[in-house]
C-alpha cells in the first residue's frame, strides 16, 4: 500500500502565462489561504527583479534562489503556492512540493500562453525575436515535468474563477477522501 501524502497547501505549477497568479488569489481566497508567489517572494529577499537577476548573475542563480524558497514552504500550511514557470522542472523541487502539496499544472497552448505574455518585458526567457517559438521551445521541454502534477487543468477555455473552483474541489477531496464537498451531499460510506 502506498503512503498517503499530507496535503497541508496547493501548489499551482505550469508555464508563464498560464494563470497561476490570478488563479492562486481566486484558490486562496476560496480556501481561506494564503497566497504565497515564489517569484515575488525571491524579488522581495533580493530586492530586484527577476530581469535583474538573469541579467547580472544568470539562470543558475536564480534556480538555487527557486530552490532554496521550495525547501522554506515544506514548513507551511494553508498556502497556495504560484511557482515560477521552470520551478517544477528540477526533480527535487518537485518532489520538495509532493512533500506538503496537491501540485496542480495549469495546462494552456502555446498560442495562448504567447497572446497573454507577448506584451510583457519582464520575462526574461522571451527576450526572442521568436516569442511563440521559443515558448514552443521551452514548453515541449518541460512538458515531462509539468505532466507529474497530481492534477492537469487544461486553461485554454476556462475562466480563472472556474478553474480555481475546480482546483478547490479537487483539494477538498484529496485531503478528506471520504467526503463530498458538494452542499447537501452525504459523505461516502469508508
Amino acid at each position: 500500500m502506498a503512503p498517503t501524502r499530507e496535503y497541508r497547501n496547493i501548489a499551482l505549477t505550469g508555464f508563464m502565462g498560464a494563470g497561476k497568479s490570478t488563479v492562486g488569489h481566486l484558490l486562496a481566497e476560496i480556501l481561506g489561504f494564503e497566497f504565497v508567489d515564489t517569484d515575488r517572494l525571491i524579488e522581495q529577499r533580493q530586492n530586484r527583479r527577476i530581469t535583474d537577476i538573469f541579467e547580472k548573475e544568470g539562470e543558475p542563480f536564480f534556480r538555487r534562489l527557486e530552490s532554496e524558497v521550495c525547501r522554506e514552504l515544506e514548513g507551511v500550511s494553508d498556502r497556495v503556492i504560484a511557482t515560477g514557470g521552470g520551478l517544477a522542472v528540477d526533480p527535487s523541487n518537485l518532489e520538495s512540493l509532493r512533500r506538503h502539496a496537491l501540485v496542480v499544472c495549469l495546462w494552456a497552448s502555446p498560442e495562448t500562453l504567447y497572446e497573454r505574455v507577448r506584451h510583457q518585458g519582464h520575462r526574461p526567457l522571451l527576450q526572442d525575436p521568436d516569442s511563440l517559438g521559443r515558448i514552443r521551445e521551452l514548453l515541449a521541454a518541460r512538458t515531462h515535468a509539468y505532466r507529474q502534477a497530481d492534477i492537469l487543468v487544461g486553461v485554454d477555455f476556462r475562466a480563472p474563477l472556474d478553474t480555481a473552483r475546480q482546483i478547490a474541489s479537487g483539494f477538498r477531496r484529496a485531503r478528506n477522501p471520504g467526503t463530498s464537498d458538494r452542499p447537501g451531499r452525504t459523505p461516502r460510506p469508508t
